[in-house]
């Protein structure tokens, strides 16, 4: 039934949770699994949760996000492969979550997106509202949300 699977994780303990049921439905289906973590700027706004901080350092700060995700998702798909599930770790730098997660499904042309009923995204969450909620309404894949 399903083909191409893309997982979202932002490294919470609910998105675990969202990559086990992704590895699970990808191997029942002989499906490729495509792991995205999505990397964000730095905020620059007080409003964002910016500290001030120097170009150099903010580099390094952006610097620092992007190696860890890209150590998150390689370590999931080496995971997904142990499992014998055909895996492809996706980083993408972008502060629009919602919007990058569909794009990338649209891109591998995936046919199932899974993710986390909602992640850690703290004072933007509570004012701008879910990222999942967001996929939920804007995608044209299905979408399977775990909690």
């Amino acid at each position: 039934m399903f083909q191409r699977i893309l997982v979202a994780t932002d490294d919470s303990e609910l998105s675990r949770k969202a990559i086990q049921a992704a590895i699970g439905l990808a191997s029942t289906h002989k499906a490729e699994l495509y792991v995205l973590h999505v990397v964000p700027r730095y905020p620059t706004a007080y409003f964002e949760g910016a500290v001030v901080l120097a170009p150099d350092d903010v580099a390094r700060v952006e610097k620092q996000w992007s190696e860890a995700g890209q150590q998150l998702v390689d370590g999931i798909t080496r995971e997904a492969q142990a499992a014998g599930v055909t895996a492809k770790s996706l980083l993408v730098h972008s502060d629009a979550v919602a919007e990058a997660v569909i794009a990338a499904a649209r891109k591998q042309e995936c046919d199932l997106i899974v993710m986390a009923s909602h992640g850690r995204r703290g004072m933007q969450r509570v004012l701008l509202g879910s990222e999942t909620q967001h996929v939920l309404t804007h995608s044209s894949t299905p979408v399977l949300v775990l909690r």
